[in-house]
C-alpha cells in the first residue's frame, strides 16, 4: 500500500480537527435558535434532515478551505508551524513556547479590544438588539465557541482564505517578487479581516428585527478587529498562534459576559 504523502496527512489532520468544531455546532439549541427569529412567517421544523445539512454543507466548505491551504500556504511561506513538524517527527519544542505566548497575548489583547468595542458602541445601539444579541450568545454554548470559533472559523478565514488571497495578490506582482511580499500579508489580512467581521452579518440580520448603522458598524469593527490579531499571528507565527489567540479571545469575551460586562 502506498503511503499518504504529507499534504494528504495534513489535509485530513486540519479538515478532522475543523470537522470537530461543525459538529460542536450541533450542541446549540436549534428549536431556540429559530424562536429568536423576530418573524411571523412559518420557520421549517429542526428535523433530523436540517440537522445533516448543516453539518454537510460547512463540511463541503471546510474542505475547500483546508485544501487550498494546504496547496497554496508553502508557496507563500504560511504555515501550521507546529502541526507540519510534529507530522515530520522534527522538534516542535524551540517553537511551541513563542506560539503559545504569542497566541495567549494575542487572544487576551484582541477579546479585550472586542470588550471595549462593545462598551463603546452600546450607547449608539437599540435596546433590542442588544437584548438579541445577547439571547443569541447565551444559546451558544462554550465548546462550540471554542471549537468552532477556534478551529473551524480560523481554518476557513486565515488558512483559506487568507492564505488564497495572499496567493493572488502576489501572483498578480510576480514577476517584479520572486517570493510574496510583506504587501501581499497587509492586504490579505485585511482583506480577509473585513470578511470576518461582514460574515457575522448574517447572523445578526436573522436575530434583529430592525438592524441600524451603528450595530452593522459594530459588528464589523469588532470582528474585524479581533481578525486582524488572527491574521497577523497566522503570518508571523503560524495557524497554530491564530487558532490560541482565537480561542483566547472567546475565553475573554465569556469571562467579561458573565460579569455582566459583554453581550
Amino acid at each position: 500500500m502506498t503511503p499518504m504523502s504529507a499534504k494528504t496527512r495534513l489535509f485530513i489532520l486540519l479538515w478532522g480537527a475543523g470537522f470537530i468544531g461543525i459538529i460542536s455546532f450541533l450542541l446549540v439549541d436549534l428549536s431556540a435558535l429559530i424562536a429568536l427569529v423576530p418573524t411571523d412567517d412559518d420557520l421549517p421544523r429542526i428535523t433530523p434532515a436540517v440537522k445533516l445539512l448543516s453539518v454537510v454543507q460547512p463540511g463541503i466548505f471546510l474542505a475547500l478551505a483546508v485544501m487550498a491551504g494546504v496547496s497554496l500556504a508553502p508557496k507563500v511561506g504560511l504555515s501550521a508551524s507546529l502541526i507540519e513538524a510534529w507530522m515530520a517527527r522534527g522538534r516542535i519544542m524551540p517553537a511551541l513556547k513563542p506560539t503559545l505566548v504569542a497566541g495567549i497575548l494575542g487572544g487576551l489583547g484582541g477579546g479585550i479590544a472586542i470588550v471595549l468595542i462593545a462598551t463603546l458602541m452600546t450607547p449608539f445601539l437599540p435596546d433590542e438588539a442588544v437584548a438579541s444579541i445577547s439571547a443569541f450568545g447565551k444559546l451558544v454554548p462554550f465548546p462550540t465557541r471554542l471549537l468552532y470559533g477556534g478551529i473551524t472559523e480560523e481554518l476557513l478565514l486565515r488558512w483559506g482564505l487568507m492564505t488564497l488571497l495572499v496567493w493572488g495578490i502576489w501572483r498578480v506582482v510576480k514577476k517584479q517578487h520572486p517570493q510574496a511580499p510583506s504587501g501581499c500579508f497587509h492586504a490579505a489580512i485585511l482583506a480577509s479581516a473585513v470578511i470576518f467581521g461582514v460574515g457575522h452579518l448574517p447572523v445578526v440580520f436573522l436575530v434583529v428585527q430592525d438592524v441600524t448603522y451603528p450595530l452593522i458598524a459594530f459588528v464589523i469593527i469588532a470582528n474585524s478587529a479581533f481578525g486582524l490579531v488572527a491574521g497577523y499571528l497566522f503570518w508571523k507565527r503560524g495557524l497554530e498562534a491564530a487558532i490560541l489567540a482565537h480561542m483566547k479571545a472567546h475565553v475573554v469575551m465569556f469571562t467579561a459576559s458573565s460579569l455582566g460586562l459583554y453581550y
